[in-house]
């Protein structure tokens, strides 16, 4: 489950908190998913992990970025500021979409009627156009998902009677260049087939909705939803099922924006064990550290793999065990009832699929403990850096 290179690593660390990022995996896999897609643009989600250094890694494999906010979008062109991006949120506000404008940005994925008036305000006052797609909400069954975005009422998008009123509006305002449509239905769907059937299912709505209204619309971004398999890391999406769906509309410029299923599994949440304890016939590893640095746990409501690297004598051996962190809180808990074969005061808990929604998300204000380190492994370049 950890890879040698890591595991090698980490026998050298301070008794710290840290995260482990392996760059040369990241982009292997990147490449690997470009190479399965064929055609398709893929964009990085950036709300996954926004690391620089994995930023990095993906520029220049990536067909560009995706951004949910106006600081998302600030920190990708800061770092890249030649790439292509495209910006979605429900919400945005007026200065973002400006600052958007201003610096060049490749799509806007507009939510609604008031975002494209608001827009067209901004795009005349600039004498520019803005480049756009209409992010829809399609009444379509979705398959079983942590996280439906769609199918049903939602903030998201717009449906088919708010489309019509959109339509209306974009052959009033000329600087409103659409190009087509932006859908996210679901977040977490494992099953490749399955995803590529709905998948499938919204580009005849596409081809039937452009038809119907004389639309010379040609782009279609469907979206991220690739889901990362936590109790069963060797279970992973299968992208060539994918692709060979997708090859099959090649007459459509077709855009992905996978975050998760990109980067998580490059990711390692690594923490030492300051304490083992026993109460009323259970066992607690107690970490340095906790879901205030690694909140995937908490967030997905699920217990995560992990495993001990000893580096002591075994104080326990061969047992069940939960996992808890610093927090004064019993939700406080990375993983629950795991099978170990021994473990030791100062050892270390490694946790892999850390490199998603992980730091990023975690709530590391509450109780003030400091903020863990960060490593970015690259063992083919001979490289490897340090930030805390």
């Amino acid at each position: 489950m950890i890879p040698e290179t890591v595991r090698k690593r980490i026998s050298g660390l301070q008794p710290h908190p840290t995260y482990l990022y392996n760059l040369d995996a990241l982009q292997h896999h990147a490449k690997q998913v470009k190479q399965h897609l064929g055609r398709v643009r893929v964009l990085y989600a950036a709300k996954a992990n926004p690391d620089p250094q994995i930023l990095q890694t993906l520029h220049g494999i990536v067909d560009g970025f995706e951004v949910a906010s106006g600081g998302e979008f600030r920190h990708v062109v800061h770092h890249h500021p030649d790439a292509q991006v495209s910006f979605g949120a429900p919400s945005k506000l007026p200065a973002d979409l400006e600052f958007a404008l201003r610096s060049g940005v490749h799509r806007i994925h507009v939510e609604g009627p008031r975002e494209l008036v608001q827009l067209s305000d901004i795009a005349r006052r600039l004498n520019q156009r803005a480049h756009i797609l209409l992010r829809v909400n399609l009444g379509l069954s979705l398959p079983d998902a942590p996280l439906a975005m769609g199918g049903k009422p939602s903030p998201f998008g717009m449906d088919e009677v708010l489309l019509q009123e959109a339509l209306t509006l974009l052959r009033k305002h000329p600087e409103l260049v659409c190009h087509g449509v932006h859908l996210h239905l679901a977040s977490g769907i494992r099953d490749a087939h399955r995803h590529a059937v709905l998948l499938q299912e919204a580009l005849r709505w596409f081809e039937g909705f452009t038809r119907k209204h004389h639309l010379d619309w040609h782009e279609i971004n469907l979206g991220g939803g690739m889901g990362v398999n936590y109790q069963h890391p060797e279970q992973k999406y299968d992208w060539a099922t994918l692709g060979a769906a997708l090859q099959q509309h090649s007459h459509l410029d077709l855009r992905i924006e996978p975050g998760r299923s990109m980067v998580a599994h490059c990711g390692y949440y690594a923490t030492p064990i300051l304490d083992i304890k026993k109460s009323h016939g259970e066992t607690f590893l107690l970490l340095q550290g906790g879901t205030h640095h690694f909140r995937t746990p908490a967030a997905q409501g699920h217990s995560h793999p992990f495993e001990v690297i000893n580096l002591k004598t075994p104080e326990v051996q061969d047992l069940q065990v939960h996992v808890v962190g610093q927090l004064c809180t019993p939700k406080d808990r990375l993983s629950s009832g795991a099978w170990i074969s021994g473990a030791a005061v100062g050892d270390w808990v490694v946790f892999p699929m850390a490199g998603a929604y992980a730091w990023n998300i975690s709530h590391t204000a509450f109780l003030m403990h400091p903020e863990p380190n960060f490593e970015h492994l690259s063992p083919q370049r001979q490289e490897l850096t340090l930030s805390s």
